[in-house]
C-alpha cells in the first residue's frame, strides 16, 4: 500500500522494480531459448550432413572397389589371351581372329574400368570434403548448445534469487553461445581445440 497519502513506499518501489527486472530477465531468457533452437538446428543439420556425406563416400568407394576388381579381371583375361596368341602353334589359325577380338574387348574394358574408377574417386573425395566440412562445423553448435542451456538456467536462477551478477553471468554465456552458433554456420574462426578428432 502507498504510504503518506498515495506516494509509493520504498518497499513498493523495490517490489515494482524487482518485478520489472524479472520481466526483462524472462524476456532475455526467451531470446536465449531462440538462440538455443537455432544452435540445435545447426547441430542437427551438421550431423545429418556429415552422416549422409559419409554414407555417400562409402558407397562411392565400394563402387570404386568393384571397378578395380573388374579392371583386374579384364587385365587377367587379356594377359591370358596375350599368352595364348604369343604361341601361335597352341591356337588354330581360324580361332586367332576371334581371340584377338576378345583380347581387344578385354583391353577396352580394362581401360573403361580405369577411366570410370578415376571419376568415381573424384565423387567419393567430394563427399569426403562435405563430410569433413560438416564435421568441422558440428562442435561449434554443440558447445553453443551447452553454453546457451547453462545461460537459460543461470537466468532462471537469477530471477528466483534476485541476483543480478548471476544474470550478467548468463548474458556472457549467451553471448559466447551465440557467437559459437554463428561461427558454426559461417566458420569465420577455427578453434584448434574444437578440431581434434
Amino acid at each position: 500500500m502507498a504510504e503518506h497519502g498515495g506516494i509509493p513506499g520504498e518497499h513498493e518501489l523495490e517490489a515494482a522494480e524487482d518485478k520489472a527486472w524479472a520481466r526483462r530477465v524472462a524476456l532475455t531468457t526467451a531470446v536465449y531459448a531462440v538462440a538455443l533452437a537455432i544452435a540445435s538446428l545447426g547441430a542437427n543439420h551438421a550431423l545429418k550432413g556429415m552422416l549422409l556425406a559419409q554414407q555417400e563416400a562409402s558407397n562411392q568407394w565400394a563402387y570404386y572397389q568393384a571397378k578395380v576388381i573388374r579392371e583386374h579381371l579384364n587385365r587377367g583375361n587379356k594377359l591370358l589371351l596375350d599368352t595364348q596368341l604369343a604361341a601361335p602353334s597352341s591356337v588354330p589359325a581360324a580361332e586367332q581372329p576371334k581371340l584377338e577380338a576378345l583380347r581387344r574387348q578385354f583391353a577396352d574394358e580394362e581401360q573403361r574400368m580405369n577411366s570410370d574408377k578415376k571419376d568415381i574417386e573424384q565423387v567419393a573425395k567430394k563427399f569426403e570434403q562435405i563430410r569433413d566440412h560438416e564435421q568441422t562445423r558440428d562442435p561449434y553448435f554443440h558447445y553453443a548448445e551447452v553454453l546457451l542451456q547453462i545461460a537459460i538456467v543461470a537466468a532462471s536462477v537469477s530471477i528466483i534469487s534476485g541476483s543480478r551478477p548471476v544474470f550478467w553471468f548468463s548474458v556472457v554465456l549467451a553471448i559466447v553461445g551465440a557467437a559459437l552458433t554463428a561461427n558454426g554456420y559461417l566458420l569465420l574462426v577455427r578453434i584448434p581445440f574444437f578440431q581434434a578428432h
